[in-house]
């Protein structure tokens, strides 16, 4: 029996041309598929009155390291440097498969509280083979659409990100494969997070992309984050191994070179923009505007709540003001006219939907309302006093809207937020969550605390 829903009378904002905008409009949903976009719809279906609501795809974030909720804002103010040492060597040896689950359990439905129906989880804490086993559980029991990309462990600082001699572990990334993505249709698939050239000595960067090759999955790596990755020249390390392709995915690229932005576009590469951490700890000016100028379609993505916000209108705001502050310091120190082709509030939705999914490979199901298209909608509450009144849609959703304003949440056709409230035992994933994060905190303490007397007794034996 075929289950329908019809939202109605909301405003339709779809991503999709051919459909277009509808001020007044309907969507009927049948079992996970959008079956029509339309003004008037007339169906027996469960009815969702959304006179007065903004409708809109999903959002769409293709790159997270949901494993760190449960260190949420324990680096406000660190700088990129000071991640890899705070985070990624304090914390990331001491995560134990029960943290993973706790974190991502909690991260992916903060994720759906949001509005962000897609996730690309950047998952580099696979310390054991049940680290991996733990985060795909809980992306399975919260119902979120997810690439989950299999990473490095983090074990070791040294190990793993300079020059590293340790390949991701070949036979593991298969098991996982074959347990959990046997298929690419699924509500999860999968991806292959690597470090990439300058983090890993060159054999180790032609075994992962041929890894992730060889299983048919798509790549995502960090590149020309803060001037330092920028002198790797990773692209064109990359183009020398001749490994770029139009499966992988480049996240920051804030420093790359034009020879570079000319190789990605040439290779067919697609690109992840993280704004306010770009803008927070140094790496460098958000490239939107550099990456639509090679013909490339930007996306947005949180990367770590360790240090910023875990929601998508942050990132909007963050991507639209800076791209505008850049080009405005820049006229001013040069004396011009300020152009008229800067960023406008409608491509920054589009970079938080259709161009997420166009990045995270699924543009074929999500990121815009479009007949056939699997059924991840988004109605945001335009009542509200942040909101009314609504003179420019796309205004109200990059530069009004907030989490707070995100009423229901439709992944897969099955409603996972509704009425503001996420339909889900979200006491338990606090629980679970604030439980790990207390564990951590005292395992690094711990540690700590063991390397200091240990330093001690060598100074007191010299």
């Amino acid at each position: 029996m075929t289950n329908r829903t019809l939202i109605r009378g909301g405003h339709i904002l779809s991503m999709d041309p051919s459909v277009g905008d509808l001020p007044s409009g309907d969507l009927l949903i049948e079992d996970d598929r959008i079956a029509a976009v339309q003004p008037s719809i007339d169906a027996d279906a469960n009815v969702i009155d959304a006179d007065g609501f903004l409708v809109i795809p999903g959002f769409v974030d293709t790159h997270r390291h949901t494993w760190e909720a449960a260190i949420r804002g324990v680096a406000p103010n660190a700088t990129l440097d000071d991640y890899f040492v705070e985070i990624l060597d304090t914390f990331g040896p001491v995560y134990q498969p029960d943290d993973v689950y706790a974190s991502n359990l909690a991260g992916s439905l903060e994720c759906l509280n949001a509005g962000i129906t897609t996730l690309v989880d950047w998952s580099h804490i696979n310390n054991t083979p049940e680290h991996p086993d733990a985060a795909i559980r809980a992306l399975q029991e919260t119902g979120i659409r997810a690439q989950y990309a299999y990473g490095s462990a983090n074990l070791s600082l040294a190990d793993y990100w300079f020059e590293s001699k340790i390949a991701i572990p070949a036979d593991d990334v298969r098991r996982v494969r074959e347990t959990y993505f046997s298929s690419d249709s699924g509500l999860l698939t999968m991806g292959l997070a690597t470090r990439g050239p300058g983090f890993c000595i060159d054999d180790v960067v032609r075994a992962e992309w041929q890894l992730a090759r060889e299983l048919g999955i798509p790549i995502t790596v960090h590149v020309a984050m803060g001037r330092l990755a920028g002198r790797f020249g990773m692209i064109k390390q990359l183009a020398n191994l001749k490994l770029l392709g139009p499966d992988t995915t480049y996240v920051h690229c804030c420093y790359f070179s034009e020879e570079e932005w000319r190789l990605v576009a040439d290779s067919g590469g697609t690109i992840s923009i993280a704004p306010q951490v770009e803008l927070q700890m140094g790496h460098g000016w958000p490239p939107v505007m550099k990456t639509i100028e090679y013909g490339l379609k930007p996306s947005f993505s949180i990367d770590v709540v360790t240090t910023v916000p875990g929601d998508m209108f942050t990132q909007m705001r963050a991507a639209f003001g800076a791209e505008r502050a850049r080009v405005n310091a820049a006229c001013w120190e040069a004396n011009t006219e300020v152009p008229e082709t800067m960023l406008t509030a409608r491509q920054m939705l589009e970079a938080a939907t259709i161009n997420g999914a166009h990045v995270a490979g699924l543009a074929d199901r999500t990121g815009s309302l479009t007949p056939g298209k699997k059924a991840d909608v988004v109605l945001i509450d335009a009542r509200s006093v942040n909101m009314v009144p609504i003179t420019d849609p796309y205004a109200a959703v990059t530069l009004c809207a907030d989490v707070s304003n995100v009423d229901t949440v439709i992944v897969d056709g099955v409603i996972r937020k509704q009425g503001g409230k996420l339909l889900a035992d979200v006491e338990r994933a606090r629980r679970l969550v604030e439980e790990a994060h207390d564990r951590l905190v005292t395992a690094t303490a711990q540690k700590a605390a063991a390397t200091a007397e240990k330093a001690a007794d060598a100074g007191t034996s010299a």
